[in-house]
């Protein structure tokens, strides 16, 4: 892990590096939830901006990646004039954030489901959820919390 602090600015990158395992869950929300802490966020958001990561990583495991402990996830937070922005990028199967609907909440627990609310929780949660492919075996999702907000 890197570590850049300037704490009279309140500038700082950090940056982590797991493989694609459900035990690596609790390293990333431990890392988030540092950096989110010293970034002046209260525990309310803390805690938003840790399910938000937990959610989008979930995912990778279980989609990009299909569970295989092989792949690599890497985490990499900025915090700058009050932007906290996580990038996590995979290098899994490729995902197209526009062809997952959005959930009918009312059909979804009429129906007792369990799942499949990970991009809808990562848009409440966060201030801004981005999708990109920076390379053609990268997957990037990009969210961001405003301190202000």
């Amino acid at each position: 892990m890197k570590s850049n602090l300037n704490s009279s600015n309140k500038i700082f990158e950090k940056e982590l590096l797991v493989k694609s395992t459900t035990d690596n869950l609790a390293k990333i929300r431990e890392f988030i939830k540092a950096a989110a802490a010293e970034s002046g966020f209260s525990d309310e958001v803390v805690g938003k901006i840790i399910l938000a990561v937990d959610e989008a990583c979930t995912n990778i495991i279980k989609h990009a990646y299909k569970y295989s402990p092989e792949g690599n996830i890497f985490i990499k937070i900025k915090l700058e004039n009050g932007k906290f922005t996580i990038s996590i990028t995979d290098e899994g199967t490729h995902f197209d954030p526009n062809r997952v609907p959005e959930p009918n909440l009312r059909q979804y627990y009429q129906q007792k489901r369990v799942g499949g609310l990970g991009m809808f929780l990562m848009k409440k949660l966060m201030d801004e959820v981005k999708y990109s492919a920076p390379s053609e075996n990268k997957n990037q999702v990009v969210l961001i919390k405003y301190l202000s907000s």
